[in-house]
């Protein structure tokens, strides 16, 4: 593992007591290409809320995907609380930059999605985690509560193509809360809005994450999103991965950081090490 940084910004080894996601010398290749990860070793302790920084094709979603159990390293592996990850987990959210939405849905439909498959199949521990059945009454408060608390109401009963980007972005953000996870994972979520309405976004889904406990990961190429929604930072480069840059790096998520000299020392900290580390610039 390499490290760098000065204050403000502080870079160090990762913890590895109470580890809830971990990369255990794990490689992974596309067919027909060389390895994007090789042998890579990279832990994540609960509660923590993560960055992964990198320019495109670097291996950032690739990651994402090992970590969700929709992709398997072919050596190592990727443990959850010291468990192989086998497969995607219910207890895992997701969200996506192309939000994932139905078209043909409503909105409070797509919202209900997982929770009426979790129903459907019932707590086998694969759709939903073993011992939690929920009853229809509960389902609808908790629909209700983050219809609510994402301010969606007045367009509950409206389909995706009728309501704007970051109205979709917070219905992708609902379906994924009303599941409870203790996971969260999310690819780009924010990168096509724009940026009063990203920077909202990225302010209202760190303050459920810390709120919650969450343990969350969140994939970007931009040094600014790093810089305020991670309290740790993962760098990658040009693939293959071996060794874990890692940056720390504590601020209070609030209204006034964003302006603030030691978020903007956070920045220029990011892109000075993106710009001079040979594993960012091969």
């Amino acid at each position: 593992m390499s490290t760098c940084g000065s204050d403000p910004v502080e870079v160090q080894h990762t913890a590895v007591s109470k580890v809830t996601l971990a990369c255990d010398g794990a490689t992974f290749a596309y067919p027909g290409t060389g390895p994007i990860f090789d042998a890579f070793t990279w832990h994540v302790s609960h509660g923590e809320i993560w960055a992964v920084l990198g320019p495109s094709g670097c291996g950032k979603s690739t990651l994402l995907l090992l970590l969700a159990g929709l992709l398997r390293p072919q050596n190592g592996g990727v443990l959850v609380d010291g468990l192989p990850l086998q497969r995607a987990r219910p207890s895992t959210g997701l969200i996506l930059q192309d939000y994932g939405l139905l078209p043909w849905a409503t909105v409070r439909a797509n919202i209900e999605l997982g929770l009426r498959i979790r129903r459907f199949y019932g707590p086998d521990g694969r759709h939903a985690p073993r011992g939690q059945r929920l009853p229809q009454e509960h389902l609808q408060e908790l629909v209700h509560h983050w219809i609510t608390h994402l301010d969606l109401l007045d367009v509950a009963d409206r389909y995706p193509a009728e309501i704007s980007g970051g109205q979709r972005q917070r219905v992708a953000i609902a379906r994924v809360m009303v599941m409870s996870p203790d996971i969260l994972l999310m690819d780009e979520p924010f990168s096509a809005l724009d940026a009063p309405t990203r920077e909202g976004l990225q302010q209202l889904t760190l303050g459920i994450c810390l709120q919650a406990g969450m343990t969350a990961v969140l994939v970007t190429h931009s040094i600014e999103e790093a810089a305020y929604v991670g309290q740790k930072v993962l760098l990658l480069g040009k693939p293959p991965h071996r060794d874990a840059t890692i940056i720390t790096h504590s601020h209070e998520i609030d209204e006034t950081y964003r302006s603030s000299a030691a978020y903007h020392a956070a920045c220029t900290e990011l892109r000075r090490h993106m710009s001079s580390d040979p594993a960012t610039n091969r």
